[in-house]
């Protein structure tokens, strides 16, 4: 179990820091290409410039702002006896 699971809005919350003058709006959601995997590009517009984060859903539930590993074929073989 991830003890560091934190909900998106907690997330939005810490990296883009929305007030009532500059919230945040979804740009895009979607699903990767490789994996199937949700994303979404979250986006606060400043004074000085617009910032976007995207956010990534990983297999335990959690966002993160990186995407989750990806998973190849893996062969394996019988131990010797």
């Amino acid at each position: 179990m991830n003890t560091h699971q934190h909900s998106l809005r907690d997330l939005v919350e810490k990296w883009l820091s929305p007030t009532p003058t500059t919230p945040v709006r979804v740009t895009r959601f979607s699903r990767t290409r490789d994996g199937n995997r949700r994303y979404v590009c979250i986006e606060v517009a400043r004074p000085a410039c617009s910032v976007a984060i995207v956010f990534f859903r990983h297999d335990d539930g959690s966002w993160r702002v990186f995407p989750p590993r990806r998973e190849y074929p893996v062969m394996t073989y019988p131990e010797a006896a």
